[in-house]
């Protein structure tokens, strides 16, 4: 769905410029009905904090977590589904570069690959078996048309390069990390509860709420990991007008 990843591209980047002067209260609501599948139809997305936590909700139309993409049998074209909360926050909050691009919190799945390689999410046993389970990523993220016109992606490492990274950085050669905060589903919503070294870097921060597939490129280089669909998007133009609330 290229149309809308093209709006989601310049609408971030919007977004990101204006999110300063959004108004609003905490909660994001979204517009029900507008996504053919009931898992991904946003009805509220929001932050708040408690503490040093913060609490990253969305609710749906349906069972979040219900919708599962079919397996590609192999690495290269593996698809991934995701609930996405980009945001203002720079990327250097949480262990990136600075400036690195647009940092999101996403809950993703995807059955043919692990990324979280020092989790056992599923108490298997291993650690690298779990990418059918739904588990949590900081992501940074940003436009390359390799993807499709207006696409975006999760942003590459070249070859050679040595930039920041989180101490949880899952080793694939992408700014992603995995620092195995666990979702938790009960119908409508899904939540996760991220701890934060400097919680007040929250206080200014504007976010809305995205779900989306993703796929792994079919030759398993860069462009690495490209955002192919968008079924819904919180506040329709992703302008990021959720304030983190208390």
């Amino acid at each position: 769905m290229m149309t809308r990843n093209r709006i989601l591209r310049h609408a971030i980047a919007a977004g990101v410029a204006l999110a300063a002067g959004a108004a609003g209260g905490h909660e994001l609501p979204g517009e029900k009905g507008n996504a053919e599948r009931a898992a991904f139809d946003i009805v509220a997305g929001n932050i708040t904090t408690e503490g040093r936590n913060a609490v990253f909700t969305m609710s749906v139309a349906g069972t979040p977590g219900e919708d599962r993409p079919e397996p590609a049998g192999a690495l290269g074209g593996a698809p991934v589904f995701s609930y996405v909360w980009p945001t203002t926050l720079d990327p250097a909050v949480v262990g990136f570069e600075a400036g690195a691009g647009i940092l999101a919190f996403a809950v993703t799945i995807h059955p043919d690959f692990d990324d979280t390689p020092l989790f056992d999410e599923t108490g298997s046993g291993t650690t690298g078996d779990d990418g059918g389970a739904w588990h949590s990523h900081w992501v940074v993220l940003g436009p390359d048309d390799a993807c499709g016109p207006g696409a975006l992606k999760v942003i590459d490492i070249p070859e050679g390069a040595t930039p920041a990274l989180p101490l949880t950085w899952p080793g694939l050669p992408i700014l992603i990390d995995s620092p195995g905060w666990s979702p938790v589903f009960a119908r409508p919503s899904l939540s996760v509860t991220v701890p934060f070294a400097d919680i007040g870097a929250l206080g200014a921060a504007h976010f809305d709420g995205v779900t989306a597939a993703l796929q792994v490129n079919a030759d398993v280089h860069a462009p690495l990991l490209c955002v192919t669909d968008v079924f819904d998007v919180a506040s329709g133009d992703l302008s990021l007008p959720g304030e983190v609330g208390q």
